[in-house]
């Protein structure tokens, strides 16, 4: 009888597989056909778009001026169109909702209806209602040729109950569908009820529910290099931020694995889409490092948006330089604490004196003026003018030339603006030496006479020689380099840095390279030095419109719409909304360096203050307070960790209660009952961390991340040569923002010591992985009998 019982089980649970099996085939070939059509469209619409490009440069054959300002305009923005159109992005129709009847019958102008409540009597007293509408939810909105929603853009309003909606608050929503496709076929889909005691009909069938989840789907997907959009998986807590009004400051804080980042990245598309004429300013997003940008900087494609966001490094926000260096621990302080800002000021009005220039950076004396010999190149600021009016000799000796210079150094302007200010005082006072004043008693003959003897100083060549080497237009690496003289220095940072902090900061500039606080420092002597007006150079004209006569027309050639946006985007200083990603890394001196690229935008400030790797936060603070200047706040907070396994976030938060005692940490929606792994060094410490990196490929199908103190990042990288390239090696402070199927961390210990910041940066890199984590232990470490390090013990 029991075997009976149990094969009769068997059938049973067989039969229901198969019919699942069936509804599931089912609802694949439903989203498949509404797939196909939503394509067939988007083929139509890229014909139309090819045709426009067609007919626009037709129109540049008529001649006029009119046709061919028309003919660009039209071009560039059936050029966008078509891009856009021709990105057959993986995943391109992601989600569905089916909803309720809504209270009101109105349309928005995407064809969905905007009623967030469901009618009265939409559910019947039995318990039971039909579906009244189902939205599909893509990257890009498609409306077919009757001006229906084929796919709502993933931005719009109607979208949003797609992300919002929860069985405590469903709305209108009944069921949320996620469609996994590859190209353009139908992979799966997972589904969600926001009713789950409602009985639900679409078209006289109940309404089927197929899979367990759709977020824990996208979680367990593997990592690449890259990241991926999380445009299908949003909850309703993040989705919250994406789309908060832009009208302040946004601050949005949470612990790993909570979002941030592809929050930021999101809020971008999301802002555009919404008011894109407020944005054409554009909108730029800082990151910590460069990999974090080579990380994130393919999201905002996949998501219909690109040309309008700039994504940058931090190192990488002044042009023409480039962040390639790191700085000790020590010197980092130095330089991007707001005592360097003192040092910089003085340092620029020291160089000025002390004649820093390209070609003039040492000291001396020159006079200008001689009939002698042809002088040497100025080895300094000359100490001596000699100039020939009215037939006299004049000469202004070094005290007076000091005392001229201090002068023009009170004003407030910039040092390269004070130059006119500096050749005026130089003519008054040889004006004065000439005696010529006394001359005249009418006041228009004196002023003649005054305009006489500065029009014949100032064409002097002797005269512009000497302004040219006396004050130099200045730059700023032209004052770093005066400044990696450790006697200047100290002389220019005397009671703002100790002597030690002096050597190494000299020292550190004297590097073939610049580092990431060698910028802010780049940019902050930019202003402090300021950039003389150059006269504006007459555009060329273009040779066509000289071969057909236009240029009778238009004598100077205006530019078209699209070379004026590209123009304003390579020349931009200035964002419309500013998106600081990591913000509790920035020092003092970056946020006067991103502030700058702010001064009339909104923001969006996205960080977590137990993650910060710098030393003296409350400074920090102090300096992002002013760069976002009176903006009010709004204030968000992430408390759910995605990226990290329960057992990976307990082993982490053990470090969190050191590093900050009484942060929370946030809560992990999964376990997978695999357990962080401790291996302690046998034989060196290159090659256990070698064999446990390639242990963990075996073990994950994604990448494997080893996180090493900044000391040991190159050595790391030789240590996995030949593993392949799903493994790589990066240094304690490079992980930020970044996620690895597994990661390795090796030694806590030498992570923590590293700087002052030491615990909040091993907290960050205990939480990179989001399946598997290995911690290899020194003798450094202390590790017990299990191989658990001391900093990881309870």
């Amino acid at each position: 009888m029991a075997a009976q019982a149990q094969q009769e089980t068997a059938v049973h649970g067989s039969a229901q597989d198969s019919t699942q099996e069936s509804v599931r085939g089912r609802e694949i070939s439903v989203e498949q056909e509404h797939l196909d059509r939503v394509y067939q469209r988007l083929e139509e619409k890229i014909h139309e778009a090819e045709f426009l490009m067609n007919d626009a440069a037709k129109r540049g054959q008529v001649g006029t001026p009119g046709a061919l300002a028309e003919r660009d305009a039209q071009v560039f923005r059936a050029g966008v169109h078509l891009n856009r159109l021709n990105n057959e992005f993986e995943d391109f129709l992601f989600g569905r909702i089916d909803l309720l009847l809504g209270k009101d019958g109105k349309k928005g102008p995407d064809g969905a209806y905007t009623a967030v409540e469901a009618a009265e009597g939409a559910v019947r007293e039995d318990n039971t209602a039909d579906i009244a509408e189902t939205l599909h939810i893509g990257r890009i909105g498609v409306l077919d040729q009757d001006y229906s929603p084929l796919v709502i853009d993933w931005r719009a309003p109607a979208a949003a109950p797609f992300y919002r909606s929860t069985p405590v608050d469903p709305g209108r929503v009944v069921r949320r569908r996620v469609i996994r496709s590859k190209g353009r076929r139908v992979l799966g889909v997972e589904d969600d009820l926001m009713r789950p005691e409602l009985k639900a009909f679409l078209g006289g069938r109940e309404l089927a529910v197929i899979g367990d989840g759709a977020l824990m789907a996208a979680l367990g997907q593997a990592r690449t290099h890259t990241m991926r959009d999380i445009v299908a998986s949003i909850q309703a807590e993040q989705d919250l931020v994406i789309r908060a009004p832009a009208s302040s400051v946004t601050y949005v804080e949470g612990g790993p694995g909570t979002g941030k980042t592809a929050v930021a990245l999101h809020r971008a598309a999301y802002l555009l889409y919404q008011d894109r004429r407020r944005y054409a300013g554009g909108i730029l997003i800082v990151s910590p490092t460069p990999l974090l940008v080579a990380y994130t900087e393919g999201v905002l494609p996949s998501l219909g948006e690109e040309g309008q966001v700039a994504i940058r490094a931090i190192g990488s926000l002044v042009d023409g330089a480039e962040a390639t260096l790191y700085d000790s621990p020590a010197v980092a302080r130095a330089k991007g604490s707001y005592r360097m800002l003192r040092v910089l000021r003085k340092a620029a009005r020291g160089a000025l004196e002390s004649g820093s220039s390209p070609g003039n950076t040492a000291s001396g004396q020159l006079a200008f003026g001689d009939d002698d010999t042809e002088p040497q190149a100025p080895a300094g600021p000359p100490t001596r003018l000699r100039v020939v009016a009215f037939g006299r000799r004049l000469e202004l000796e070094a005290d007076t030339l000091d005392h001229v210079r201090r002068t023009a150094l009170s004003g407030t302007a910039p040092v390269n603006l004070l130059r006119p200010r500096a050749r005026k005082l130089l003519l008054d006072a040889l004006w004065e030496r000439s005696g010529a004043g006394s001359r005249h008693s009418d006041p228009e003959l004196a002023a003649e006479l005054r305009s006489s003897f500065d029009e014949d100083i100032t064409s002097e060549d002797s005269f512009i020689a000497f302004l040219d080497a006396w004050w130099p237009e200045l730059t700023p690496r032209a004052v770093l380099a005066a400044m990696t003289d450790e006697r200047r220095l100290g002389r220019w940072a005397r009671r703002i840095l100790n002597p030690g902090e002096v050597r190494k900061v000299a020292r550190s500039l004297r590097r073939d390279g610049l580092s990431v606080h060698d910028i802010a420092m780049l940019d902050e002597l930019q202003a402090i030095l300021g950039t003389p007006a150059r006269p504006r150079r007459k555009r060329d004209l273009d040779p066509l419109d000289q071969l057909t006569g236009l240029e009778e027309l238009m004598p100077v050639r205006e530019e078209s719409q699209r070379e004026r946006a590209e123009r304003l985007a390579q020349e931009r200083t200035e964002y419309a909304h500013v998106i600081v990603d990591e913000a509790q890394d920035v020092t003092p001196m970056q946020w006067r360096m991103i502030g700058r690229r702010g001064r009339h935008a909104t923001w969006t400030v996205v960080g977590d203050p137990a993650q910060s790797s710098w030393s003296d936060p409350d400074e920090a603070a102090q300096a992002r307070d002013e760069a976002l200047g009176t903006r009010p706040r709004r204030r968000f907070q992430l408390t759910v960790n995605y990226r990290n396994p329960a057992e990976i976030a307990e082993l982490a938060a053990k470090v969190l209660a050191l590093a900050m005692p009484g942060s929370p940490s946030p809560s992990a929606v999964r376990s997978t009952g695999i357990q962080p792994r401790f291996a302690v060094v046998q034989k060196s410490l290159a090659e256990t961390t070698r064999e446990e990196a390639a242990r963990l490929l075996g073990l994950v199908d994604g990448t494997v991340g080893v996180v090493v103190a900044m000391n040991r990042r190159e050595e790391a990288g030789r240590w996995l040569t030949g593993l392949g390239d799903r493994v790589v090696a990066l240094g304690s402070l490079e992980a930020k923002g970044l996620e690895y199927d597994a990661t390795v961390l090796v030694s806590p210990a030498e992570i923590a010591d590293e700087s002052p910041a030491g615990l909040r940066v091993l907290y960050v890199g205990l939480t990179r992985a989001t399946q598997q984590l290995t911690v290899v232990s020194g003798e450094r470490d202390a590790p017990d009998a299990t191989g658990v390090p001391d900093l990881l013990r309870d």
